[in-house]
Parts: C-alpha cells; structure tokens; sequence
C-alpha cells in the first residue's frame, strides 16, 4: 500500500480518482500527526508551509516526494532530505498571476485608482491617461510566469523584454540591468527568491529606472528593498504595484498603505476559484506518474 500525505480534506475531495493500492491520509502539518504517517512515500504539504520542517521529515523516516502547490521552493528546498524529490507547481499558477499583472498595469496606465478616487468624492475629474501601446516592458525573469506574462502583453501591443541571471538567445542578463533600466516604461519581477535575487531592487537600481516608470512585484518581497522604494513613491518619481512585499502581511501602521502612485494587493495574484483544481490535477497526474515508475515533471531535487 502507497501511503499518500496531503493537507486537508479539500485537498481530498480535489484529487480525484487514483490508482488501486494507494492509501491518503490528511495532515495540516500540526501535532495531531495520523496514524501511518511514518509511512508516507508522496507528501502534498500545505501552501507555503516553512514552519518545522525538520521535524516533518523526521516524523516521515520512507518519504521519497514531495510535491508542491505553489511554484516557490524557497523556504522548502534547503530542508529537503537526500534520497526525497523536490517538485513544484510550476505552471498551474503561471496565468492568474500574469492576468494580475496585466490587470495593474492597466489600471495604473489608464489612471483607474484617480478615477475610483474621484467617485467616491462624487467629482467629475477627467485627467489623460496612457496605454500598453509600443510600452517597452522589462521582465526580470524568463520562467513560466515571465512567459505567461510577455504572452498577454504582447496582445496589447507592448513590447517585452526577458532579463535573467544569465544571457541566452532572446534574454539578456542581469548585468545588463544598468543599460536596460532607463528604457523601460515598465519593469515587472517575476524572478524566484535566491541568494543573487533578494535585494536585487536596491535604491541604485531603482536610480536607474526612468521618472514615471512603473515597477510590479509579482516575485518575493525580498527581492524589493521596501525602504528604497518608499522613498522613490514618496518623492514622486515612480509608480509601483505591490502583490508581494516585505515585510508580509502588511502591519496597519506601515507606510505603504499610504504611499502615492502604489496599487497594493495582499499576495493574492494566484488566488483565484480554479487555482486549487488546477494544483491537484497535476498532484494527481504525478502521483500516477510516481506510482508507474514514470519520470516526474517540475523536479526542483532529485532524489539521485
């Protein structure tokens, strides 16, 4: 019998039908611990759970995968076993958190929050606005979600451009930040949480980035020096649209609440009503493929 470990009972009833001999057990990763725990081979934790990893893999000594739900694996890979798997979601959450990215783009281009404003107050306040069109729009980082991203863009006539650690055909690298930078209308970060990423979006890199400029975190918080950017809105000088930020969540007292020229959404790019369907079809889809000795897809880790 396969013992299966997944999160809770909706993630149960998202599964779906699976193969003979296979056995799920639920746990939320608390001290309530099911029995048969110490015979779990596939684990499905909980979203974004960092919190006692170590002692989670202990109390699953015959662990050989563990797959993700969300395309990070930031705070999961340093802790996973040898011999255990590593697998993202990557892909399932790619174009909710792209249409995200469109959808503040737009409203920042289009001036939505100056038009929301002036109804609420009950005035009629024409002012112009701007488009995507020939908007040159700088994405830093070249995966599924920088993809996904330049695909929807280009239906709007903008024109995207992949920046990544390193160069290849059709993106450039980071090094190449300085001489980009000051061409870009919009600069969008989709780049996954590291060591050379976090702090990337310093006060001298956005020195680099035109007035007016519009810069978009769909990444990690981290990777946004938070005080560096305050003091850019604050002044005036640029324009932002946050879904991640540092620190999370947002104490009621910080001043990003109240800085100008910043949409704020409170890391909720992926959240919507298809995202858990779509990540337990690709749990599904790989425990067959683990249970038929197939080769696993979005392998962050192999077990070799």
């Amino acid at each position: 019998m396969t013992v299966v470990c997944i999160p809770d009972q909706n993630a149960r009833d998202l599964l779906g039908d699976l193969p003979d001999g296979v056995e799920v057990i639920v746990w939320d990763g608390g001290n309530d611990t099911p029995d048969r725990l110490a015979e779990t081979l596939f684990w499905v934790p909980q979203v974004e759970d960092s919190t006692n990893l170590v002692e989670k893999f202990a109390a699953m000594p015959k662990l050989e995968v563990v797959q993700l739900t969300s395309a990070g694996v930031e705070d999961i890979l340093e802790h996973v076993p040898d011999g255990v798997t590593l697998c993202s979601a990557r892909g399932v959450h790619g174009s909710a958190v792209a249409e995200l990215v469109l959808a503040v783009v737009l409203a920042t281009l289009r001036r939505l929050p100056h038009f929301d404003e002036a109804q609420r107050q009950g005035r009629w306040d024409p002012m112009e606005a701007d488009d995507l069109r020939d908007k040159r729009v700088l994405i830093i980082g070249a995966g599924d979600l920088g993809e996904q991203t330049a695909r929807r863009l280009r239906s709007f006539d903008a024109r995207p451009v992949f920046v990544a650690h390193t160069a290849r055909d059709g993106v450039h690298a980071t090094s190449e930040l300085p001489g980009l930078l000051p061409e870009a209308d919009v600069v969008v970060l989709t780049v996954p949480l590291t060591a050379d990423t976090t702090g990337l979006v310093d006060a001298e890199f956005l020195s680099h980035m035109r007035d007016g400029a519009l810069l978009v975190n769909v990444a990690r918080g981290k990777v946004v020096d938070t005080s560096a950017l305050l003091a850019e809105l604050t002044g005036g000088r640029l324009r932002a649209a946050l879904d991640v930020m540092e620190p999370e969540p947002l104490p009621a007292d910080h001043p990003l609440w109240s800085a100008p020229n910043l949409i704020i959404t409170p890391h909720a790019a992926g959240s919507v009503s298809q995202s858990g369907p779509r990540a337990f079809a690709l749990v599904n889809a790989q425990m067959h493929r683990y249970l038929a000795g197939e080769e696993l897809v979005n392998v962050v880790k192999s077990a070799d």
